[in-house]
């Protein structure tokens, strides 16, 4: 932090990261509990020499600055705090007057706190606050967690590995060219390679989260779960039915993201665009933000929490719940190299398929929705679990638009070229009967009727297609061939 830097903050009302203390001869006591809420948290600067006055500030400066440094940095080495900290002082001269700052980083062993775990505390706004009781055990367990899903479970072996995950993923990496270094290996060596299992053959908690079989699984995680679900509306108060798609049961994390990326694929739009040649091509950037999502999901994921990992699909919005929370303020991670991985074998798991963006800029893949889209992703940090959402257009207020506004307009061969391959198979399929239903037009294709209306309403905006009568004795008309 620059002079200027700090002048700046001095005039500012609020911070996260940022204390002032009067400090003219001595520590004050408070000091220590401003340690403890910038290490359990994002990590901070303690400012002394400057005492606050409501919502001003005067710059008294500090005595015998070299004192108050070394008491300072000593108290961090000694046996106070539960393991020995450390701080970055820096000194300044504002108006002749000497003041001394410390950067506290965040810790990576939480809950950092003094004399007993009840001292422990955390930054809220501009001020230190007494950790919960719940807040103190999920520190305890984010801490323990990244270690867990990295152990071995004893009394395991790779035949509790499910045998099509394996080869599944493989096929995965060779169509990708991935490890090929990989691709003679056996099972096991393969496995013991990638920290599927050690040496001796035994099951790492990762491993077999990543490509467990039943019941094994669920034996040793009897939390794991992936849930997802398709709501028909925006909200579950407003949906006609609790939901139109549930994923079945998977019994490993591979398997069910499979699955679910396969409905996430009919989630988003991707329409067509002219390359430099001139050829039309497919424009899959909004199905790369949501399959980073899913990867982050995935990667992130808490299972041996009771709160489960879900994804919520709605008419105008996906969810993707996870327990626990992030590590840092999501506008500090983003812009940034950063990363805090929960499941470092899982992440390199999916790392190795060349799916997700490369450490610590995931953050910034995923606000590109609001370029795609028009829509901000929005997370939701709170201290035991994480939500962030990406909203799109909601089909509702899409079919309520004046569809035969701008026709004229609409019919162009930019038009054409934006559909995706799918819309285009629905004009098909319109054009040799147009009396088809939503619901026989997801069957023909194989997808969601929650997608195909989706289409029929893009198609309806556009001024390609249009509903003459009633839901049950109308039938279509195609505005464009």
């Amino acid at each position: 932090m620059t002079k200027e830097e700090l002048i700046v903050r001095i005039h500012d009302l609020e911070w996260e990261d940022f204390e002032v203390k009067e400090a003219k001869s001595e520590l004050p006591k408070s000091i220590w509990e401003t340690v403890s809420a910038f290490s359990n948290t994002s990590g901070g600067w303690i400012v002394l020499g400057i005492k606050q006055i409501g919502k001003n500030f005067d710059i008294q400066g500090v005595d015998n600055i070299e004192k108050l440094e070394q008491d300072f940095l000593g108290t961090l080495r000694s046996q106070k705090f539960n393991m020995p900290l450390v701080a970055m002082p820096k000194r300044y001269d504002i108006g002749g007057k000497r003041i001394l700052a410390f950067h506290i980083p965040s810790s990576p062993f939480k809950p950092i706190y003094y004399s007993n775990p009840r001292n422990s505390f955390i930054r809220m706004g501009s001020g230190d606050h007494h950790a919960t009781d719940t807040e103190i055990m999920q520190m305890y367990h984010d801490q323990s967690f990244g270690i867990r899903s990295e152990m071995v479970v004893e009394g395991s072996d790779i035949k509790m590995l499910s045998q099509d995950s394996i080869r599944s993923y493989r096929d995965y990496l060779r169509s990708y060219d991935s490890l090929k270094d990989t691709e003679k290996l056996n099972k096991r060596d393969f496995c013991s390679r990638l920290n599927i299992c050690n040496d001796k053959g035994e099951l790492t908690y990762a491993g077999l989260l990543m490509f467990g079989k039943e019941p094994y699984t669920n034996r040793y995680v009897p939390t794991f779960c992936i849930d997802y679900i398709e709501v028909p509306g925006n909200s579950l108060a407003d949906a006609t039915t609790r939901y139109t798609y549930r994923i079945p049961e998977q019994s490993n994390i591979w398997d069910a993201f499979q699955i679910i990326l396969r409905r996430l694929r009919n989630v988003v739009d991707t329409p067509f665009k002219l390359n430099k040649m001139g050829v039309a091509v497919n424009d899959m950037r909004q199905f790369e933000v949501i399959r980073e999502a899913m990867l982050n999901f995935c990667m992130h994921s808490d299972q041996f929490s009771p709160i489960r990992s879900c994804i919520h699909v709605f008419n105008d919005r996906v969810e993707f719940i996870n327990s626990g929370c992030f590590p840092k303020p999501v506008e500090t991670i983003a812009g940034h190299f950063y990363s805090s991985l929960r499941n470092p074998t899982i992440a390199k798991l999916f790392r190795y398929t060349k799916m997700c963006e490369n450490v610590g800029y995931g953050i910034d893949k995923l606000k590109t929705w609001k370029q795609l889209t028009g829509y901000d992703i929005v997370f939701e940090n709170q201290r035991d679990m994480v939500c962030l959402t990406l909203p799109f257009k909601d089909i509702i207020d899409i079919q309520r638009t004046d569809v035969t506004q701008n026709v004229t307009q609409n019919v162009t061969q930019n038009v054409t070229i934006n559909l995706t391959v799918r819309q285009k198979r629905i004009l098909e399929i319109l054009d040799a009967d147009n009396n088809q239903t939503a619901s026989e037009i997801a069957v023909m294709l194989s997808a969601n009727i929650r997608t195909i209306r989706r289409d029929l309403a893009s198609l309806q905006s556009k001024g390609i297609l249009r509903r003459d009568g009633g839901s049950k004795t109308g039938h279509w008309v195609t505005l464009q061939k």
